[in-house]
């Protein structure tokens, strides 16, 4: 079954609890929360206590993608406010095995995430350490941008090595993930679909959860 995780990046925060229960109302699997520090990427968001007041406010899978340098330093306060996964990247991290293993021992599941321009085959020495492979189809560090058509090669190439490696492991797909583009990158090999501006800027929040939910399936019935 494939997964849809709203992106809050492009919620309002002024009525963020009320943003949550309209997604929890279309069916939405799981929260996508994007930190950014303002170094690794350009913009800055927020940080544990943010996902502290979330984790209050849901049950949803808090699904925690973290564009930030260093991410060694914050893993356990983000674990502590609640994360369930906490996925960081790979150009992020000089010592990736490691981090992954520290994921692991505070109790969450780990990630590892590329961006566009990070070939597939640099995961194939961490593949079976991990939960999640999260494939960019977007540059990070902002909402609302055009998906990357190349990224459909890359989520192929990420499907054949967890099928080879880990076939436990979640695909996720990260950036201009529309009611068009769902069902590609579905047809390509993911199983988690995270969408922003879509869902958040539709005019109907559960309804557009359910248009991804439809257009996963129909592709997930494709031979």
């Amino acid at each position: 079954m494939v997964l849809i995780a709203p992106s809050l990046l492009s919620a309002d925060f002024a009525s963020l609890q009320k943003q949550i229960a309209l997604v929890e109302e279309g069916g939405a699997d799981w929260l996508h929360l994007d930190v950014m520090d303002g170094h690794f990427v350009q913009n800055i968001t927020f940080g544990p206590p943010l996902v502290k007041a979330i984790r209050r406010c849901t049950k949803l899978t808090l699904d925690v993608h973290l564009m930030i340098e260093e991410p060694d330093r914050y893993l356990e306060s983000f674990v502590q406010a609640g994360a369930d996964t906490l996925t960081v990247h790979y150009e992020a991290c000089p010592h990736l095995h490691g981090t992954i293993q520290h994921i692991h021992r505070l109790g969450a599941k780990a990630g590892v995430c590329i961006n566009p321009a990070t070939p597939v085959s640099l995961l194939a020495d961490i593949i079976s350490d991990v939960d999640l492979v999260l494939v960019m189809s977007v540059n990070p560090g902002f909402g609302a941008q055009s998906f990357i058509p190349s990224a459909v090669r890359k989520v192929r190439q990420a499907a054949s090595l967890i099928r080879d490696s880990n076939p436990f492991t979640h695909l996720e797909v990260d950036g201009g993930i529309d009611h068009e583009t769902a069902g590609v990158v579905v047809e390509a090999g993911a199983d988690v679909l995270v969408s922003g501006s879509y869902v958040f800027g539709s005019g109907d929040i559960p309804g557009a959860v359910r248009s991804l939910r439809s257009s996963a399936k129909g592709s997930e019935a494709q031979p």
